[in-house]
């Protein structure tokens, strides 16, 4: 079953996106991630036979063309440091969304919660490692997304780390060699994905509104060929360090990505 658009505003052209490092993290995790956002820009060139981020992203792309819409250019604005938790180490949802309209309160723009490990955010675990929102009042679209390799790592690290339940597969190697940030990198595309293409409720999504199901939520447990409850699918091996993946990233950094929902296929995508 395809994802209906429901004819809302897309995050469409230019999309100028800031990070909030709420808790602390290294400058080494913070490259990751931010190497993976500047990554999903295409140049239109293929410099390797392997996939890549952008090609992974180019999926996001047929939304918006049939939409009707432009193609999502992201551009990354201001980065915020909150070592200390100015809001404390437990938070409520809606302070997330205080944290993300203090660093961003422009409309049409995107801020990254990224909570550290010690962090906990309400309704975390219990029903999503993640999710996005918008400020109504300026339509500033957030995502909130937890380092989560002490807090639920089987649902949220998987498949970096033993499952809290289904088949004891061995959890595969983390592509840059942190379970938690790599874990992290899954659940930002995840929501990325979801935030450009049904930002404010009523974009693409398939079932109900309020627990829809988006363009890459649709496929969950996917990332490569053959893949079926607890075994990610087919994936690329890196031959030094054994950790799996399914894209690089522009500087040639590796990551697994989630399947994206294809809609011209009505299937789910991978990249290997």
């Amino acid at each position: 079953m395809a994802l209906t658009y429901h004819r809302g505003t897309l995050l469409e052209g230019d999309l100028h996106v800031s990070i909030l490092w709420y808790g602390k993290f290294t400058p080494a995790q913070k490259y990751i991630v931010v190497d993976f956002l500047l990554s999903l820009n295409s140049d239109g060139k293929k410099t390797t036979k392997e996939p890549t981020v952008s090609q992974w992203w180019q999926t996001i792309e047929i939304y918006m063309k049939k939409a009707g819409k432009k193609q999502t250019h992201l551009i990354l604005s201001d980065q915020v440091n909150d070592d200390n938790c100015s809001m404390g180490k437990i938070l409520k949802k809606s302070q997330v969304s205080e944290l993300a309209h203090r660093v961003n309160s422009n409309s049409g723009g995107m801020t990254l919660v990224l909570t550290a490990e010690d962090v906990a955010v309400e309704g975390s675990c219990m029903s999503n490692c993640g999710y996005h929102g918008w400020e109504k009042g300026v339509k500033m679209v957030y995502i909130w997304v937890g380092n989560t390799v002490t807090q639920c790592p089987g649902q949220c690290a998987w498949p970096f780390h033993q499952p809290i339940y289904g088949p004891q597969t061995k959890p595969l190697g983390a592509p840059n060699g942190d379970v938690g940030v790599d874990g992290m990198i899954v659940n930002i595309a995840t929501l990325m994905a979801g935030a450009v293409t049904n930002p404010f409720g009523n974009g693409y999504f398939q079932g109900l509104a309020s627990a829809p199901l988006e363009a890459a939520s649709a496929c969950p447990g996917i990332y490569g060929k053959g893949a079926y409850p607890g075994y990610a699918g087919d994936l690329l091996l890196d031959s030094a360090t054994g950790a799996s993946y399914n894209a690089l990233g522009a500087n040639g950094r590796k990551y697994l990505l989630p399947a994206l929902f294809d809609p011209n296929t009505l299937q789910c995508s991978t990249t290997v």
